[in-house]
């Protein structure tokens, strides 16, 4: 069975494409089992699931969210950000679509912040200063949940930067604004209240939101879970498509010790286009149900 649990959209968050494309091309590359994991965000869900259905695809609730972490082995118990996915929850739990919502309008608020910040930079390079005009352009083009990605995007247009990294390295990386910090025991009361699952993202990206930031050595990272997540989550993303194979490895095997559940997905944003790239194993659609 081919599976990808971990897909962003355009009408959720920052993926490049539309649900109806997504879906065209996942049966086009034959999925049979399918999640959309917006950020912070599950607008998507009800459109993602009848697509599914009219494709003949299994499909699971999903979202992921940014934690705020901390351990004392971090810079003297420096919160830093880790990314969580949660799986097979109820669209319509109330507590879950409130604070989705408290989420979505910080990012706004966010937003003004960030763009408040680039025009003192902008300021000391002599380039034009953004405006209200700017932001509501910006606006425009976002479907899903509002982020910095979509700020980059604007940049390129203007011709401010030539390309999104550029935006990051040069602008947005130093005149971030941090996002409405979210607990670990608050996403797992959410999700879980909601009916779902909560599973650690990602652990060992190494050009992403993991545990790389505290220790590259898988080994460490799980001494790091088993100290202070296995109250709060469910089970770990082992495949992903920036996971070597040593980690996927070794994170199976301390799944499988803690008896955890396994997921895995290729974080497709669409740019590039890997929809099903990851080999996830069956197991992973045996354990929510799926055969």
């Amino acid at each position: 069975m081919k599976i990808d649990l971990h897909i962003h959209s355009r009408e959720g968050s920052d993926g490049k494409w539309p649900l109806k494309d997504i879906f065209a091309e996942a049966a086009r590359r034959d999925l049979k089992l399918i999640s959309i994991t917006d950020h912070d965000s599950i607008a998507a869900q009800a459109e993602a699931m009848e697509l599914a259905r009219q494709y003949g695809m299994h499909f699971l609730t999903g979202v992921e969210f940014n934690v705020t972490y901390t351990c004392p082995e971090y810079k003297d118990g420096k919160p830093f950000a880790l990314d969580f996915l949660g799986y097979g929850f109820d669209i319509g739990n109330a507590p879950l679509q409130v604070k989705l919502e408290e989420l979505r309008n910080f990012r706004e608020k966010r937003a003004t912040k960030i763009l408040e910040n680039l025009n003192r930079e902008f300021q000391k390079e002599g380039l034009r200063l953004l405006t209200s005009d700017d932001l509501e352009a910006i606006q425009a083009t976002v479907d899903g949940a509002f982020g910095r990605p979509h700020i980059a995007n604007y940049l390129v247009q203007e011709g401010v930067v030539r390309d999104r990294q550029e935006a990051f390295d040069r602008y947005l990386l130093k005149c971030n604004v941090a996002k409405l910090p979210l607990s670990l025991g608050e996403a797992s009361g959410l999700i879980r209240g909601a009916g779902g699952r909560l599973f650690l993202a990602h652990p060992a990206d190494p050009n992403g939101t993991s545990l790389n930031v505290v220790s590259e050595d898988p080994a460490r990272q799980q001494q790091i879970i088993s100290h202070g997540m296995l109250d709060y989550i469910d089970g770990i993303e082992c495949w992903h498509s920036r996971l070597s194979p040593e980690a996927t490895a070794s994170y199976g095997a301390f799944a499988k010790k803690h008896r955890l559940l396994v997921s895995g997905g290729t974080d497709c944003h669409q740019q590039p286009v890997m929809i099903g790239d990851v080999d996830v194993p069956d197991l992973v659609a045996e354990q929510f149900g799926f055969v």
